[in-house]
């Protein structure tokens, strides 16, 4: 049985992914990049961009995907940005009517401001207390079913 976009994020934010990446490197053979290149452009995101904890990684991969496939290139072509935008709108709407915010330190629980630059170990415990593989499932499923 073939995973959803969803799973295979879900397995990726398990096998050591940041959040962003996680959802990003999912659709990184269908938008024509490779792996590492998926990666690299999504690893500043993680954490709420660096663990700044603000937009959630797995919201910004969700933009990023959305950005490869449905963006604008045409930068005299306001309609276009308009639109994109819109889109962009729409999916955090939706992401955050699912989950109540787009913030991560929100959807963490945490206290205001940035955190630690050093990740956390990735425990049965550290999994057990962060829903982070469920939001970059949610997000990719938000993603799938906006087509």
């Amino acid at each position: 049985m073939n995973k959803t976009h969803g799973q295979i994020a879900e397995d990726n934010f398990k096998s050591g992914c940041n959040c962003a990446q996680a959802v990003m490197s999912t659709y990184a053979d269908e938008l024509g990049i490779d792996q590492s290149t998926a990666l690299k452009l999504s690893s500043s995101f993680g954490g709420g961009m660096g663990r700044l904890r603000e937009v959630c990684g797995a919201v910004s991969g969700m933009f990023m995907v959305a950005g490869l496939k449905y963006g604008y290139d045409d930068l005299k072509d306001p309609d276009a940005k308009k639109s994109h935008y819109e889109l962009i709108q729409k999916l955090a709407k939706e992401f955050k009517e699912q989950n109540g915010s787009i913030v991560c330190r929100e959807l963490l629980s945490l206290p205001s401001g940035a955190d630690v630059p050093s990740p956390e170990q990735r425990t049965e415990k550290y999994y057990k207390k962060r829903p982070c593989a469920e939001l970059c499932k949610c997000a990719c499923d938000i993603l799938d079913n906006y087509k």
